[in-house]
């Protein structure tokens, strides 16, 4: 399955390396008469994504699976990544401006998410890397408190500010009447009012998944013992990994009218707060998996005296 979607990977790159103008004719059939979202800037983007990220993972898990090697933490980041392109892309098409022109070719989307899910799902279901974390570390790393450890404390700070910047952003699309959510959707972001649909649906996307899991991230980071979270944190990495390269890139991009593109007295703003709001769930990924043992259930009070004994 990932030697088939590594060919679809390279087949969307010719697309948008089309689009931008780069190549010519290779598949002008098929944007203009199956699929002509694809020619939208959010289209493009998706397209980028899947041609340059999806295709190296792709290739490194089939490479992992045929030198019998882990491959779950790809596996998890990707699969993260593709849920997120289909649950803004597919919902912006039907609710869009191009809701009008889907084609028969719309009805091939069915296997190409229902595979996909099938293999995220085994993939998920993969029995988690092996910790080198020894119990008498996992109880040290339990007993220290939020204040003792820093980096913990900023991740803390850091998902509380993206959680704020979601919801405001998710009100913004909702067409808040706030007078700030007027200056922000004009000023900063006026690519949220496209007709295209897709950053609307994006915003929604982020305030109904995102924010949550922001919130039980932070749970988390105080709370020793969710086991749960370094899995989810690379699914939620590389859903916002996907969605804010489309978004920031779509906003900037030609195929964009230019009344909705990013105005350029406020683009540094825009990119320093997109980019911002991309890293966080990165870099809890990145501590997930760096410094697991805060995470690890501890052991029953019978077994550490047990371990202690054999010792």
């Amino acid at each position: 399955m990932f030697g088939v979607f590594a060919f679809t990977s390279v087949v969307d790159l010719i697309i948008s390396l089309q689009e931008d103008g780069y190549v010519v004719g290779f598949m002008e059939f098929y944007t203009k008469d199956g699929d002509p979202y694809l020619r939208t800037a959010h289209g493009i983007f998706i397209c980028y994504w899947d041609g340059t990220v999806h295709y190296l993972l792709y290739l490194a898990m089939a490479g992992a699976i045929r030198r019998r090697k882990r491959y779950r933490n790809l596996g998890l980041y990707w699969l993260g990544s593709f849920v997120m392109s289909i649950m803004v892309f597919l919902p912006g098409n039907i609710l869009g401006k191009y809701s009008s022109e889907i084609r028969p070719a719309f009805f091939l989307t069915i296997p190409y998410v229902l595979v996909p899910c099938w293999a995220g799902l085994r993939v998920f279901n993969q029995s988690p890397e092996p910790t080198c974390c020894p119990p008498a570390m996992v109880q040290e790393e339990h007993k220290k408190g939020l204040l003792q450890r820093p980096a913990d404390l900023a991740l803390v700070l850091y998902l509380i500010l993206a959680g704020f910047f979601t919801l405001f952003r998710g009100l913004v699309v909702l067409d808040c009447p706030t007078d700030a959510c007027f200056v922000y959707i004009y000023q900063y972001e006026p690519y949220l009012r496209d007709p295209v649909a897709y950053p609307r649906v994006q915003m929604l996307v982020y305030m109904f998944y995102m924010l949550p899991f922001f919130g039980l991230a932070a749970y988390a980071l105080v709370v020793p013992g969710c086991s749960w979270l370094p899995d989810w944190a690379l699914v939620f990495a590389g859903a916002i990994g996907q969605a804010q390269f489309s978004h920031m890139g779509a906003s900037m991009h030609p195929r964009t009218p230019f009344t909705y593109r990013v105005p350029d007295d406020t683009w540094a703003c825009f990119f320093v707060c997109n980019l911002l709001y991309a890293l966080c769930p990165h870099l809890l990924a990145f501590r997930c998996l760096r410094q697991p043992a805060f995470f690890l259930r501890p052991l029953p009070p019978g077994s550490m005296a047990h371990l202690k004994k054999q010792q």
